[in-house]
């Protein structure tokens, strides 16, 4: 009898803990969503949620303390437009807006220096010696002049670089097209052959004049082209520009000013240009007028018929 009793009662758990494990399974069921729901509820009340990776931060956070990425806006001190918290310059009214980070050149300031203590410019900025115009970046806005030493240096240093010595080569050239004169119809052909064969007969009978019986007279190989010809060379080069601009494109860096620096150092002149930001795929006249430079961006050939956008153009 005991071992049938013990058989029964061993049957019996059996069939009943299963069915408890399966009722405990539906409660937890149940029990999530309500779980969920409060630790929704608690978050809202005591945190702020980062939209790129869902960690709960403090409510006055500005950065995730999980990710890094920026969770809320600030203001323009000059215009009060919404701005990043980590940029430095507001696209709306143009100014520069951080006071404890030098513009030209990213070190830290205190807030009351005159002069930043690392590479000495004013607070106030920097007249451009060539075109008079009033700068807060190593670099003018308008012209491209390198204002401070480290800028000089900089330039210097790209100079001997050999995709910058290919791009200024390249530059030449396209300027060259861009201010080449094409033929506007077959009379033009026509007219230049005309001038070519009098110019010849003209300088034969000067050198026979002088006793020159067989003169040899050099020919002048014409440079101009007909505009399809010349729009398929200037599409040529603005394709070997873009390669190497690509190349000398400014990477991801944790200084803004930095990333401004190499950026107009590498700038070449003589060519129409606009910068492309990686903040917004904005085109602007250059990382000068660009609130996040650091996320990187690069220059591109606009030609000088581009009816392009340029954001920060007033």
């Amino acid at each position: 009898m005991m071992n049938d009793d013990k058989f029964d009662n061993q049957s019996t758990q059996r069939t009943v803990r299963p069915q408890e494990m399966q009722r405990e399974r539906v409660l937890e069921r149940e029990e999530q969503p309500m779980q969920m729901q409060q630790l929704r509820m608690q978050q809202q009340a005591g945190g702020k949620t980062c939209p790129f990776c869902g960690a709960v931060n403090d409510p006055e956070a500005m950065f995730c303390a999980q990710c890094g990425q920026p969770i809320s806006k600030a203001a323009c001190p000059f215009c009060g437009a919404e701005v990043d918290p980590d940029s430095d310059y507001c696209e709306t009214c143009h100014h520069y807006i951080r006071k404890d980070v030098c513009s030209f050149c990213g070190a830290h300031l205190s807030g009351n220096e005159a002069y930043c203590p690392e590479c000495g410019s004013p607070r106030g900025g920097v007249v451009c010696p060539t075109c008079h115009t009033l700068n807060e970046f190593s670099f003018c806005k308008r012209c491209g002049t390198a204002l401070t030493e480290e800028a000089k240096m900089m330039v210097k240093e790209l100079q001997l670089n050999p995709d910058y010595q290919d791009l200024m080569e390249i530059v030449k050239d396209y300027a060259k097209l861009e201010n080449a004169l094409p033929y506007s119809s077959e009379r033009d052909i026509v007219r230049e052959q005309m001038n070519n064969k009098l110019r010849e007969r003209v300088l034969t009978l000067l050198a026979k004049d002088e006793g020159v019986e067989n003169p040899v007279i050099p020919k002048i190989e014409s440079k101009r082209m007909t505009k399809e010809e010349l729009e398929e060379q200037k599409v040529a080069k603005a394709r070997m520009l873009s390669a190497i601009l690509d190349r000398l494109a400014v990477p991801a860096t944790p200084s803004p000013a930095k990333a401004r620096n190499y950026a107009m150092a590498s700038k070449p002149v003589g060519v129409r240009l606009a910068w492309v930001c990686n903040f917004k795929h904005a085109l602007h006249s250059s990382p000068c007028g660009c609130a996040k430079p650091q996320l990187g961006g690069k220059w591109v050939v606009l030609g000088s018929n581009s009816n392009a956008e340029i954001k920060d153009d007033k």
